[in-house]
């Protein structure tokens, strides 16, 4: 297990180039199963999960060649479905997440699939209901037997095209169900659907490899199946995320950044909530200027009530930056309150923060009460260890902007998603080591 060693109270300046998006690459890197033709794609973010899914991928018979330092070409020409039944298979697939989404390629191509219960981030119950309801709504036959190793199988000899309603607008859901449905037998409309920018770069791309898909940022997606699909190249877009993270890092380091190439039009509402909680930027074409303040202060809604930050569906916030708008507000002036609503696991990250120095009030699961400390108080360098990614990427950012050195293990939950944050930081000023 690996630690980072942090050296905290220095100031940042310079450029960061964020990396391609995480949860784009794990939908379209599944994707290149649809078809035997080869796939190009660039920007890829070389990251722990993401090169652990090229990994399987390369293990399920899919040529891999690396043809530049973030672009790959794929072709599933001659993939192995008995690997599926193997050891290595379960176990390399049920320690990442996004091997999930494997399946509905898997249906859409080869009419059957075999998944073991994936793992990942420990941030409370994340159901895969939605991605098997829409299966069987395709007329997928589902079966989950634990005497069988604890995999789902799943027979799909005969999808067709059909209205459903999902259950919720899951992003990896959507995704899958999304996959399945373009070569299925007629017409689907799937309602209620997820309509996030990675979403819309996976229909870009299969619309692209000759997908049938209208409605491509709304909520109700409408596939007319087609019999196969061909080769095509993709480049993603940079991670939403990782930018996000930057804005934070400079607004709680009193530092100078700018974050390169941001394709600012794609962030949706992000810039504009990190302004709420008084931070400057400027957008010099697609790149966003941080500039150093001593001092940024929450603003309250119209009527004086507390500024509440929520996630919601996109385009409303995404949950995966709420812990970085939290240790964010740590040394703002002013009070707010944190409302994740979709994992209950994701906010126990603050007793580390509260270790630190920091005013938190913990209500439930779901909402956190951050009553800033506007530098009047430093933080103080402690040990600590990641519980998940962006957890991990808040406690690293607290840390830095802490006085004296503080530890982080497990830094491995960090590494799934930032591609080496160290390096990458230190270049610009940081002080940290890889233990």
């Amino acid at each position: 297990m690996a630690s980072f060693q942090i050296t905290g109270g220095r100031k940042l300046k310079g450029e960061l180039n964020p990396q391609g998006a995480k949860n784009e690459a794990l939908q379209i890197l599944c994707a290149v199963l649809l078809t035997k033709d080869p796939i190009t794609i660039h920007n890829i973010p070389g990251i722990r999960d993401v090169n652990q899914l090229i990994d399987l991928l390369g293990d399920l018979g899919v040529w891999v060649t690396k043809i530049g330092e973030s672009s790959y070409r794929f072709q599933a020409s001659d993939v192995n479905l008995d690997y599926l039944e193997t050891d290595t298979y379960k176990r390399k697939a049920a320690a990442l997440r996004g091997s999930v989404m494997l399946l509905g390629p898997m249906l859409a191509r080869f009419k059957k699939g075999r998944i073991p219960r994936p793992g990942g981030d420990k941030i409370g119950r994340r159901r895969l209901d939605t991605h098997f309801l829409g299966f069987e709504k395709l007329g997928a036959q589902f079966n989950y037997d634990a005497n069988d190793g604890g995999y789902y199988q799943v027979d799909a000899s005969n999808l067709r095209g059909t209205y459903m309603l999902l259950d919720e607008a899951s992003v990896t859901g959507t995704a899958n169900v999304l996959m399945a449905a373009v070569m299925a037998e007629g017409t689907t409309q799937i309602y209620n659907a997820a309509c996030e920018p990675y979403l819309q770069q996976l229909s870009k791309m299969l619309n692209s490899m000759g997908a049938k898909i209208t409605g491509v940022g709304s909520n109700l997606l409408t596939i007319e199946g087609v019999s196969e699909l061909t080769g095509t190249e993709h480049t993603m877009l940079p991670d939403m995320i990782e930018i996000g993270s930057f804005i934070g890092l400079a607004a709680m380091t009193q530092s100078e950044i700018t974050i390169k190439n941001c394709q600012i039009p794609e962030l949706g509402i992000i810039p504009d909530q990190f302004k709420r909680l008084g931070i400057q930027m400027e957008f010099r074409g697609d790149d966003i200027f941080i500039p150093a303040q001593e001092r940024y202060q929450i603003e309250s809604f119209l009527d004086g009530g507390m500024m509440t930050v929520a996630d919601s569906p996109w385009p409303g916030f995404t949950p995966d930056l709420l812990s970085i708008v939290l240790v964010t507000a740590v040394q703002a002036q002013g009070t707010l309150l944190i409302h994740q609503k979709m994992f209950e696991s994701r906010l126990f990250f603050v007793d580390k923060l509260i270790d630190m120095g920091a005013q938190i009030i913990l209500c439930d699961p779901h909402r956190a009460t951050v009553v800033g400390l506007n530098r009047q108080i430093p933080l103080k360098g402690i040990r600590m260890s990641s519980p998940d990614i962006r957890a991990g990427v808040a406690l690293l950012i607290a840390a830095m902007s802490a006085q004296g050195t503080s530890i982080i293990d497990n830094i491995e939950q960090i590494d799934r998603g930032y591609q080496n944050i160290d390096t990458r930081l230190n270049a610009i000023g940081a002080e940290i080591i890889r233990l």
